[in-house]
């Protein structure tokens, strides 16, 4: 407040009239005299005004951001109940071998695979919301499903898969054993040919591997082919590394896990024997 030339009563006037404008919370400028018409008395008050938004007035608040579903297993992960996680993927057809208590390449494909085809966000992580999902699907495993089956099919191999070198290829478990004078060397999961394109059961032996081979009847990708019978093979799939069991192949015996199939190619030759069976 600034006050020039003022008697005492326009003096205690302007300062009254000062106080209430300031407790108002206004900005004024004018005149004030001293009740005589004498001394003009120069005011200029500032006060801040209170802070209040009208309802309905100012920027909308944010809405809360979305919390992402806590993630209980990753890749890297071990124990029982990455186990149990397998042993349920496996249940529902999203993995062959296993379980294996080690949350591996395979168990992250496996549980994208089951992400993507239920519409959830495709992670590879088990959160809570995928777990869920697949405790709604499955069933408690036993003993056996947890630790006995030791990645391998419960079934014995087809005796003709016994003696030489041989792709033993059950489509029942629908496992590859690479076997060599009866003993399983590797073990991968695989797809088939749809009923439209079965793949062709019996023995059978490599004619001809193709590191990069693309089909020219289909135009796709067949990595690490190895031929069998006609134009079938043994190959690597992108299709069914990234689908899972949702896709067939148009009858060739399809190889998700790109290294163990690399090491595979490396250590066949052309006429080992492939035994396809049910």
């Amino acid at each position: 407040m600034r006050m020039t030339r003022v008697g005492n009563r326009g003096r205690a006037a302007a300062v009254a009239l000062a106080a209430v404008l300031a407790a108002g919370g206004c900005t004024v400028q004018g005149t004030v005299t001293d009740g005589k018409g004498r001394a003009p008395v120069h005011i200029d008050v500032t006060g801040a005004p209170p802070k209040h938004t009208p309802a309905g007035d100012g920027p909308a608040s944010a809405p809360p951001a979305r919390s992402e579903p806590p993630v209980l297993w990753r890749l890297g992960d071990t124990g029982r109940d990455v186990r149990e996680l397998q042993a349920r993927l496996r249940q529902v057809e999203w993995l062959v071998d296993g379980p294996t208590g080690t949350y591996d390449d395979l168990t992250e494909r496996a549980v994208s695979g089951f992400q993507g085809k239920r519409g959830l966000p495709v992670t590879g992580r088990t959160d809570t919301v995928t777990w869920q999902r697949l405790l709604g699907m499955s069933r408690e495993p036993g003993t056996w499903e947890l630790y006995l089956m030791g990645g391998q099919p419960a079934a014995a191999p087809d005796p003709r898969c016994l003696t030489g070198r041989v792709l033993c290829v059950s489509k029942s478990s629908r496992t590859l054993r690479w076997m060599v004078d009866g003993r399983t060397v590797s073990t991968m999961p695989v797809r088939f040919g749809s009923q439209y394109t079965p793949t062709r059961e019996g023995v059978f032996h490599v004619y001809w591997k193709s590191r990069h081979h693309v089909s020219t009847l289909y135009d796709s990708a067949m990595p690490y082919a190895m031929f069998f019978s006609g134009g079938q093979a043994v190959h690597y799939s992108y299709d069914f590394a990234a689908r899972g069991y949702a896709g067939a192949s148009h009858g060739c015996v399809n190889v998700r896990d790109e290294a163990a199939i690399a090491d595979l190619y490396a250590q066949v030759r052309n006429g080992d024997k492939v035994v396809v069976y049910r």
